[in-house]
């Protein structure tokens, strides 16, 4: 079966910039919400109840303030009513999110997985500054999001068949095509992702907390690694955590060096750069992986 792919050209008859400005502009107003999410579920409040109001002096935020980086730039960074300041991640989030819809329609353009690697991108956002801010990664997100992944590999390759999985045609994967149904095929490879990511974290920081008696990963940090490898397969998933653990060590001796009263034994959230590294391996990954076998193998 072929890949459904359409140009956003040939969908809607206007130019792909004005796709690229509606990426934007949607994923925008998404990390909007995602603020939202950033803000209330570490702190085990409702997402949809009551509307967004100043942490300081809880007056309503008008619908005109919240525009996405367009309200905190007129307010001047400060709430209109008491005038504390409003926190730069705000429009962080809003223009990271924009720029990372931009990215995937960029990159796999009008097919059925469009939805669905916008919702991961969404998702990914969110446990990053979670991350962050609060050094937590909820179940609350974690788990659903595990479960949605699981679901969209049996419902694509159903309806779509197996192609929008290419870690399916790897081995041990390949085997099974001829022999099982398509969605018992995803699912194993999403079986097999999961524990090439969530896995794999897992051992390290067992074996290391029996070595050194230091908790060196959190299951926070497992649990998200299950959904992503369960989306990205198990070469994608190995290359996140590569990408991760080489920008965490690179932003981890510049925190160091900056800061003498640190040492090795600090902290630093580990979620962000899983976060990285799994975008990068989504978009970039097969390309990655091409180049390093044909650069440095025979």
């Amino acid at each position: 079966m072929e890949l459904f792919l359409f140009s956003f050209e040939s969908v809607t008859g206007l130019p792909a910039a004005v796709g690229y400005v509606l990426a934007f502009v949607l994923g925008s107003t998404v990390g909007s919400f995602l603020n939202v999410v950033i803000h209330r579920v570490p702190r085990e409040e409702s997402i949809v109840f009551p509307n967004s109001k100043c942490p300081k002096c809880d007056t309503p935020i008008k619908p005109y303030d919240n525009i996405p980086m367009v309200g905190w730039l007129m307010l001047g960074g400060k709430c209109r009513a008491c005038k504390a300041p409003i926190s730069p991640r705000y429009p962080a989030v809003e223009a990271f999110t924009g720029l990372l819809w931009v990215l995937v329609f960029w990159q796999i353009g009008f097919t059925p997985m469009l939805p669905i690697v916008l919702i991961f991108v969404s998702v990914i956002v969110a446990l990053m500054f979670i991350d962050a801010e609060h050094m937590i990664l909820p179940n609350v997100i974690t788990y659903p999001f595990f479960i949605f992944i699981v679901l969209v590999r049996v419902v694509f390759a159903v309806v779509f068949g197996p192609e929008y999985f290419p870690d399916l045609q790897f081995a041990p994967l390949v085997g099974m095509a001829a022999d099982y149904p398509a969605w018992m095929v995803t699912l194993a490879g999403a079986g097999l992702g999961a524990l090439a990511g969530g896995g794999s974290l897992w051992a390290v920081g067992e074996a290391w907390k029996r070595l050194r008696g230091i908790e060196a990963m959190g299951l926070g940090d497992v649990k998200m690694m299950l959904g992503v490898g369960a989306l990205l397969g198990w070469r994608l998933s190995f290359l996140s955590i590569f990408v991760a653990a080489f920008a965490g060590a690179v932003i981890g001796m510049a925190v160091i060096v900056k800061n003498r009263d640190k040492d090795l034994q600090t902290q630093i959230p580990f979620g962000i750069f899983l976060g990285i590294g799994s975008v990068v391996a989504f978009l970039f990954g097969e390309s990655l992986i091409g180049w390093y076998v044909s650069s440095f193998l025979p």
